[in-house]
């Protein structure tokens, strides 16, 4: 699965999609996908990403206590 950095619009390469979509974790590893080289995987903030089209993520894969807000 393919996101953007919201504040640079780099695309990231996502290694994980369970990692992506559990709320417990705040990091993900993703691989910018940026130069001709392939770029070794690093920990991103999901708070960081949204769906190329610019969409948010859904709150259910960021928030592990969305259902009480």
């Amino acid at each position: 699965m393919i996101l953007q950095d919201k504040q640079t619009g780099v695309l990231i390469e996502v290694m994980d999609t369970e990692e992506l979509i559990n709320p417990s974790h705040d990091t993900i590893k993703g691989r910018i996908q940026e130069g001709q080289e392939e770029q070794p995987p690093e920990e991103i903030g999901k708070d960081t990403l949204v769906f190329p089209s610019g969409e948010e993520l859904p709150r259910c894969w960021r928030d592990a206590d969305y259902r009480s807000n």
